[in-house]
């Protein structure tokens, strides 16, 4: 008879090795599989985790996987492709034929990076491509950087920028249209603005040159930051009846959760981007440890109900 985990989690990231962590020192079976889909895989360096400030990201997936391995939990690499119910437990399908079971699940998938249809920008997404200021912002500290409108927060993205360099430029690329408040802050902070729509991202030998209007002028940037649209990766969950829903900030979708993780469908919890699309790399983790502490306490009660249904009667 196949194994049954007492847990699998989905998602080998900083959440989905956290959790497993903390559920393989509680003395459970857990299998995580990761799909290697590593949102930040192309980043030079994680930052503002203390003690792990400038870590490769694959570094900081390796030392966890090795955590993991050391107290007995498993981590393949794999696609889930479903993920549903099989009595009183679970059952992950995963591509290629393989079906693992477990009593419970987390769900750490993360999302991915809708990105505005710009020529040469998704090649860049992660180097000279940015998104947040407190993960990037240093590292270009005092270069000339874009700020590409995509939304109502892009105006305030521009102005956080505005901390680490004196050279901003907010190209507003027909996507918003400032208020006169809005205006007079950016003129207050120096901040340039483009109103020619943005045609394309110009790259020299992988480095990001130049961005590139609609009139052919072309207006030099070392960095180019932007808010995409997160959408957390849930296509595998439709079985279980779980799906994203709008995230409360407009910036995306990702799946509701408590504060602790669970998530609509008792004995699934979930961790890291996939249920907030603003979390970071720390926080990410944070979740991971406070979605297994909830689901351990879950087993716990479950192992303390069947124990006392085994008990001899009379």
């Amino acid at each position: 008879m196949a194994q049954t985990y007492d847990v699998v989690v989905i998602g080998g990231g900083p959440a989905g090795l956290s959790a497993a962590l903390t559920l393989v020192r509680a003395r459970r079976s857990v299998l995580v599989i990761d799909g290697g889909q590593a949102r930040n895989a192309r980043a030079a360096g994680v930052h503002d985790f203390l003690t792990r400030d400038g870590c490769a990201p694959a570094d900081l997936i390796a030392t966890g996987r090795a955590e993991v391995a050391r107290y007995g939990g498993q981590v393949t690499e794999g696609h889930v492709v479903s993920a549903r119910r099989d009595g009183s437990a679970f059952a992950v399908s995963l591509h290629g034929g393989t079906t693992v079971h477990a009593r419970r699940l987390v769900v750490a998938s993360g999302l991915t990076d809708e990105l505005p249809a710009i020529e040469g920008l998704a090649e860049l997404w992660g180097t000279d491509v940015l998104y947040c200021p407190y993960c990037h912002g240093w590292e270009v500290a005092d270069l000339p950087i874009g700020v590409l409108a995509t939304g109502a927060e892009s105006v305030h993205q521009a102005l956080m920028f505005r901390q680490w360099s004196h050279a901003i430029t907010l190209f507003l690329n027909g996507t918003i249209d400032p208020s006169p408040a809005e205006l007079a802050q950016l003129e207050a902070r120096q901040i340039g603005v483009v109103t020619t729509p943005v045609t394309a991202v110009i790259s020299r030998m992988g480095r990001l040159d130049a961005v590139e209007l609609a009139d052919g002028d072309r207006v030099e940037v070392a960095a180019l930051a932007l808010l995409p649209r997160m959408v957390a990766r849930t296509e595998f969950l439709g079985e279980l009846g779980l799906h994203a829903v709008p995230h409360p900030s407009g910036l995306g979708e990702n799946v509701e959760t408590d504060n602790e993780g669970r998530t609509s469908v008792p004995g699934v919890y979930a961790a890291g981007n996939v249920a907030d699309v603003s979390a970071h790399v720390v926080n990410a983790a944070s979740s991971g440890l406070r979605a297994a502490m909830a689901l351990n306490a879950d087993l716990v009660e479950d192992d303390t109900a069947r124990a006392v249904l085994a008990m001899p009667q009379g």
